[in-house]
């Protein structure tokens, strides 16, 4: 898109949040992104400016500008983007574990960007940006992944397949389910957290926290589901999360708020007193994913574990090929 367009509400998502109808019609659009394009103004809706949060009445008008990862600068030359390097390739390639004609889906390595940033050159934005060259049309990002996260990921090939997996992953049609290990053993050992989640300002990166009294206009809602499927107490435990929303950090946040961080994530105070032998690194894995393919049939991918959490895994004695049936 390399200009101004305008959107009508239509009356099935009047009551909805501005975010969430960017998740629909928009899915590579980061909140983050979306967060800087309201807050510019660049984004309006019905000829005014607008906040995240805004709620869209029927038949408004949204403006939406051209996004950044459709256009590059004016004077950036043709050739700025070129086919992905025989390197590039096998990186890609090696990413792949489900491919048909309308998606990929990807595990992604831990420590690999889904987008591109001020410092960050090499990710998996611009590896599908090579790919377009090759076959045509740019893969499209349909959610996203911390840099640090790994697991599954899907990649849409056409736009048209990104806009309806994107209507389905802004309902409860797709199912995530992400393994952590802990530092200490959550209480009670399954239960529910819904605790609003808003921004927290500092210079050291993004973080999200809870919203408190007064900020309710610019929180966003989270729910997450967790059990614990093995514990080796009181230092670590086994946890598999299933987010009903998809807020940023969310599990990473939730985890921290009941007192038990996810290991490794330096954020949120998980790798604070590390027990020996366990990695610095995040323990989250984005473990499984099933969803309705747009052409029919369900799709059911899952992603093996990456070094890190098996050697943690080892450690404390988890065995995930014993739990497999348990953990859907």
């Amino acid at each position: 898109m390399t200009e101004v367009k305008r959107h009508v509400v239509t009356a099935d998502e009047a009551g909805m949040r501005l975010d969430r109808w960017f998740k629909v019609h928009f899915p590579q659009v980061t909140f983050a992104y979306l967060n800087k394009l309201t807050r510019t103004g660049q984004v309006r809706v019905g000829g005014a400016r607008a906040k995240t949060s805004t709620r869209l009445a029927a038949e408004q008008e949204i403006r939406v500008p051209p996004l950044a990862f459709d256009t590059r600068p004016a004077d950036a030359p043709k050739a700025d983007i070129k086919p992905l390097t025989r390197e590039e390739r096998r990186l890609f390639d090696s990413m792949v574990i489900h491919e048909d004609g309308d998606l990929f889906i990807l595990d992604k390595p831990s420590g690999f960007a889904v987008q591109g940033g001020t410092k960050t050159h090499h990710h998996l934005d611009g590896l599908l940006m090579g790919l377009g060259v090759e076959v045509g049309e740019r893969p499209l990002l349909v959610h996203r992944l911390d840099r640090d996260t790994s697991g599954v990921i899907v990649v849409a090939k056409r736009r048209a397949v990104a806009s309806a997996l994107g209507k389905l992953f802004a309902t409860r049609a797709v199912k995530k389910t992400y393994w952590a290990v802990t530092g200490g053993v959550p209480k009670p050992a399954q239960g529910r957290i819904e605790v609003a989640l808003i921004k927290a300002k500092g210079p050291d990166g993004d973080r999200m926290r809870a919203s408190q009294e007064g900020e309710e206009d610019d929180e966003q809602r989270a729910v997450t589901h967790y059990a614990v499927i093995d514990k080796a107490p009181p230092v670590a435990a086994w946890v598999s999360l299933k987010p009903v929303t998809g807020r940023q950090h969310q599990l990473r946040a939730h985890m921290a708020h009941i007192g038990t961080p996810i290991l490794g994530d330096n954020k949120y105070g998980g790798d604070l007193d590390l027990p020996e032998g366990v990695a610095d690194r995040l323990h989250l894995h984005a473990r499984r994913i099933i969803f309705p393919h747009p052409r029919g049939g369900t799709v059911d991918v899952s992603a093996p574990l990456p070094a890190h959490m098996r050697d943690t895994f080892a450690l404390f004695g988890f065995d995930a090929d014993r739990f497999e049936e348990e953990t859907p």
